[in-house]
Order: C-alpha cells, then sequence, then structure tokens
C-alpha cells in the first residue's frame, strides 16, 4: 500500500446482504466504501480567504440557506442533521457560481494588469478591487483587456456558471458538454448566450476538447491567451486541474470556499458547533479538496484530531476518487450512465488529488437507487434537490445503516449526539434527470445555431482516459 495510507486504512466488508427492492437498504460492497481514520490528523495548509469577502460584496449575494432536519437525525442514529441548500446561488440552481465568479474575476484582473504595462502576474487581488456591480448583481472588473472567450467543458453545472458569469461580465463563452448531460440542461447553458459544443463521449473526453478549443493556452501569468478555434482571445476556465494546469482552478476551489465559512456562521447561529462529519458529494473533488482545506486548515478550534470526519460521495457509475483512494494513487476509471450527471467523472483533478489523498476521513458509492431516494426524500422534507446534491444523504445512508454500520461509524468517529452537514448542491432546475419537464413527459431538445458534435472518432485518445492521466 501507498505510504501514505497507514495500515489504518480500511476497505473490506462483510459480504452484500439480499437488496431490498428498491436498493436503498443494500449492504455496501467491498469496492463501495474506503476508510482512513488517521486523516484528521493531517493538517492542510492555510487557505487564501480574499473570496468569501469578494462574494459578500456582490449586490446579489445572500448565504443559501442551511436546513435542520430532525426526521433524518432520528433516522441515521444522531443527534442533528443539517443539509446546506445549494438550489439557488447567486441566481443560478448549484453552487457552481461561486467557483467561476471567482477565477473569471481574478482571469480579468490580471489581464488588466497585463494590459496596463504591469510585469508579471498581479499580487492577489484585495476583495472588490476592481470590481463593479454589473447586470444581476455580478461583478465585474473595470478597464478590462481585449474581450476574451471562455472555455470549458462540463458535465452540467459548471458550464452554465461560466456561461452567466462570462455574460454578466460582457465576455463570450464556449462549453464542451459531455454526453448524458439532460437536454435541459444543455438548453440553460445555451440560454446563457454560450456557443455550445455536444461531445459525444465522457467528461474527460469533454475536458480534453475544451483544452484544444482554447489552444491550450495553459495558466501562467494572464492565466491564459490562446487562440485555438475562436475569433478572440480564449482563456480555459476548467475546475479540473492536470498537471501544467491548475492555477486557475486553484482559484475556483477558492470561490467555493465561501460555502464553508457559512456553514461556520449557520451552525453557530443554530448552537450546533462545529460539525463531526460533512458529506460532500465529489465529482473531480474541487468541492471536497475545498471542504478539506477548510476543515483541515490550522486553527485555535482545530487541532490534531479535532477536525469533523469528511466522507466523499460518488456514484457506483462514477466512483474515480474511491478507486484512487482504494489504489493510493490518481487513477482514471471508466464511466457509466448515471442520472448523478454532475458527479459523472472518470479522474481526480490533479490540483485535488493530494488533498483528497491526505484529508479525506472516507468514500462511497452509492447506487442509483439510493440516490433517487434521497431526492425523493430531501422533496418531502422541504429541500428541493438534484440527483447530485441528494446523493449526500444517500451516502450517509450508506456509511450509516446497514450490515457492517456500527464498524463505519467507528471509522468516522461518530456518537449518537454527532452533527452531520450534508451538502445538497444543485437543485432540481440544475439537473432534470427523471423529472416531467414537458406537457408530454419529454424534456425539450436544445436548439441553436451555436452547436455542434463532437464524437469519440474526433480524438486519436481513448474516451475514458483524462488528458494528462
Amino acid at each position: 500500500m501507498n505510504e501514505i495510507f497507514p495500515s489504518d486504512a480500511i476497505s473490506t466488508e462483510a459480504p452484500p446482504a439480499t437488496a431490498h427492492p428498491d436498493g436503498a437498504r443494500r449492504s455496501l460492497g467491498p469496492a463501495s466504501w474506503y476508510a482512513r481514520p488517521a486523516a484528521r490528523h493531517w493538517t492542510a495548509p492555510p487557505a487564501p480567504t480574499a473570496a468569501h469577502a469578494f462574494h459578500a460584496a456582490l449586490p446579489d449575494y445572500a448565504p443559501t440557506r442551511l436546513v435542520e432536519l430532525p426526521s433524518l437525525a432520528a433516522e441515521l442514529g444522531v443527534g442533528r442533521v443539517f443539509v446546506k441548500d445549494e438550489s439557488a446561488r447567486l441566481g443560478l440552481p448549484a453552487f457552481k457560481a461561486l467557483g467561476a465568479s471567482w477565477a473569471l474575476h481574478r482571469v480579468l484582473a490580471e489581464r488588466e494588469v497585463a494590459a496596463a504595462g504591469a510585469a508579471g502576474a498581479a499580487e492577489p487581488l484585495e476583495a472588490g478591487a476592481g470590481v463593479a456591480a454589473g447586470p444581476a448583481g455580478a461583478g465585474a472588473v473595470t478597464g478590462a483587456a481585449e474581450p476574451v472567450t471562455f472555455v470549458t467543458a462540463t458535465d452540467g453545472n459548471h458550464g452554465r456558471a461560466v456561461a452567466r458569469i462570462a455574460r454578466l461580465l460582457g465576455q463570450r463563452a464556449h462549453v464542451f458538454v459531455s454526453r448524458g448531460v439532460h437536454p435541459v440542461a444543455v438548453a440553460a447553458i445555451e440560454g446563457e448566450g454560450a456557443r455550445v459544443t455536444r461531445v459525444a463521449g465522457p467528461y474527460d473526453l469533454a475536458v480534453r476538447e475544451a483544452a484544444r478549443a482554447a489552444g491550450d493556452a495553459g495558466d501562467g501569468p494572464g492565466a491564459g491567451g490562446g487562440s485555438g478555434r475562436e475569433g478572440t482571445p480564449t482563456v480555459l476556465v476548467q475546475d479540473s486541474g492536470r498537471p501544467g494546469y491548475e492555477r486557475i482552478p486553484g482559484w475556483i476551489v477558492e470561490g467555493y470556499a465561501t460555502l464553508f465559512a457559512e456553514i461556520d456562521a449557520q451552525l453557530a447561529a443554530a448552537g450546533a458547533g462545529a460539525p463531526d462529519l460533512v458529506a460532500v458529494p465529489v465529482g473531480v473533488g474541487s468541492l471536497a479538496q475545498a471542504a478539506v482545506t477548510h476543515y483541515r486548515a490550522p486553527g485555535p478550534d482545530r487541532g490534531a484530531g479535532a477536525g469533523p470526519a469528511l466522507l466523499a460521495v460518488e456514484p457506483e457509475a462514477a466512483a474515480c476518487v474511491l478507486e484512487s483512494l482504494r489504489r493510493g494513487e490518481r487513477v482514471s476509471v471508466a464511466t457509466g450512465d448515471t442520472a448523478m450527471a454532475g458527479l459523472n467523472c472518470g479522474t481526480p483533478s490533479s490540483l485535488a488529488w493530494p488533498a483528497l489523498r491526505a484529508g479525506l476521513d472516507a468514500a462511497v458509492a452509492v447506487s442509483e437507487a439510493r440516490g433517487a431516494r434521497a431526492v425523493r426524500d430531501l422533496a418531502a422534507l422541504g429541500v428541493p434537490s438534484g440527483p447530485c446534491g441528494a446523493a449526500s444523504l444517500a451516502g450517509v445512508r450508506a456509511a450509516l445503516t446497514g450490515e457492517g454500520a456500527a464498524d463505519r461509524r467507528a471509522a468516522l468517529g461518530l456518537g449518537p449526539a454527532a452533527t452531520l452537514v450534508l451538502l445538497s448542491t444543485e437543485g432540481p432546475a440544475a439537473n432534470p434527470h427523471g423529472q416531467d419537464t414537458s406537457a408530454h413527459g419529454q424534456p425539450p431538445e436544445p436548439h441553436g445555431a451555436g452547436t455542434h458534435q463532437h464524437g469519440p472518432d474526433s480524438t486519436p485518445h481513448e474516451a475514458g482516459t483524462h488528458p494528462e492521466a
């Protein structure tokens, strides 16, 4: 086993029990669970905090709600359960606008400095520096350099967030959409004015195509400046890092930190103190990286072993972080079909991986049936959640109930008075899989002259492999 994983790493269980008819109460198989309790003793480097103040200065900013659900606490046998509801964030139905707004702001600020003749990269910006109120409360960098096209790949929410922020900042966006993204979600990206290229392959292939379109501009000083296939300078704004491309993904992760700062304040207001477990839906791992960075950072109330357990939750069809943790190295997995479209990623971000490897307590892969049940149950409790957001509930149910639950609870350090925080990262509008979205029960097909198709034959690389992985 890799030396960073001592002998207390746990990834085995008893053989699966007979499945419940809806699949939601079946026992976890050996490939569906991983735990390493020593993660709580790892300390992350301090993270930048400017993004939170930047977001707070936006006219339309408001913390999303943290909802306490006593019935879930009773079901799970813990003290308190809170759900962070990201169904409405800066005018979009998912948390991704936090990362996109901060990253695009930083890119344009650096380009402004470069255009003014400053040498090298800009110094870190103070909150609100160079920002004016744009339409719908978006931040706009004043006096920016030549307009650019922001290029990105998405399996749903990130692409729409980049398209929305780019439009509000007077810039362009070109979004590569992977196979499996709901047509309504694709149409929403087009509705933001973005050029959309649909890729007849998985997310990793869309990432590769977006990098090519951006001219492989990299992310050095000035945050890129390729021309690729666009008529204007292009900047790749991807939330998945790869070797040589980690600076802009790092800004996106910084933007996500606002969510955790809000949780701290909201728990304190509820008299709950620090959480004992935080469940995070995982795609490439950028949000989980932000969670690890936040909860493993040094502080007066976060000594060795004092932080919460951090649980990564993935669909069984795309459990790249779980498999990487089990192997002790970052690996790619072939992805399948899942309603949790925003989590359908085959390779962990290279930027996120070191933090995930060192700071995650556990990872669990959940079935489609578990996810669908969680969507229904959260809706009944007044929390509108899409399949990706509800994955956190599916994950804690898988971890804390059923055969072997006592051992899993012990690995997570959870007692009957524990406080749990579940991140519901999207609302139903972000990912309508499983919903009746038209009068005839079929989602409308997206349309628009800016839609193009790229299939597996457009690249010599294997579709299931991340570029640079």
